[in-house]
């Protein structure tokens, strides 16, 4: 089906959720989470896997294995669809969070991103105007950096605050109702991101 947004019945069941986060409130209201907010997120990923690749929506269940919070569910649904890179979206109890680029690298991965930035100046100028771009356009990049330089790079390096990035995705907030057109626009303003991820550490693969 064609993805055409999130109803307020898709955020008011996660407010729910937050409020009696249990297995008999989710089985009790499973048939509204299919409605409202598995099946407009399986529309959407089936929309993205058609220009970006391969993904998946995310299964509500927490993995409480070693966590002191027990709750079982998550209060916020989200999907992925990429190869390196790729498109990402969340949808919590009071706004969306759509972008993408290449969140949670891999060690390996990680360090071929920072070699790019090192050792390749075209990689380096070109993830600061698309970081820059992005910047302008309302975007944060996801999560923290390093608050120093990562191992085996000098803090004073010219591109260090690149070089610090634990995450090289960058993420916009839109409301809950946002329209599937500014969905898809967000996810088109991180295509150079996702450019970069793919062809620099996909590229990078063959290097010690």
């Amino acid at each position: 089906m064609t993805f055409s947004g999130f109803g307020p019945d898709a955020s008011g069941f996660l407010r729910s959720l937050e409020q009696n986060n249990s297995r008999q409130f989710f089985d009790a209201h499973r048939q509204q989470y299919e409605v409202d907010i598995r099946q407009p997120m399986e529309d959407l990923l089936g929309e993205a896997e058609t220009t970006y690749g391969p993904g998946r929506v995310m299964r509500p269940n927490r993995d409480i294995r070693f966590s002191a919070d027990k709750s079982p569910y998550k209060t916020s649904a989200s999907m992925w669809a990429g190869t390196v890179a790729g498109v990402y979206l969340s949808l919590g109890t009071h706004h969306i969070e759509a972008g993408g680029g290449i969140y949670g690298p891999s060690r390996d991965q990680l360090a071929r991103a920072r070699a790019a930035v090192d050792s390749v100046p075209t990689a380096a100028t070109r993830l600061t105007e698309i970081i820059d771009a992005l910047h302008s356009a309302g975007f944060d990049m996801a999560g923290p950096s390093l608050t120093t330089a990562p191992r085996g790079y000098d803090r004073e390096h010219p591109n260090i605050e690149l070089l610090r990035l634990k995450h090289y995705a960058a993420l916009i907030t839109l409301p809950v109702d946002a329209a599937p057109d500014d969905i898809r626009g967000a996810w088109e303003a991180v295509e150079p991101l996702i450019d970069w991820g793919n062809t620099f550490v996909e590229a990078a693969q063959s290097w010690p």
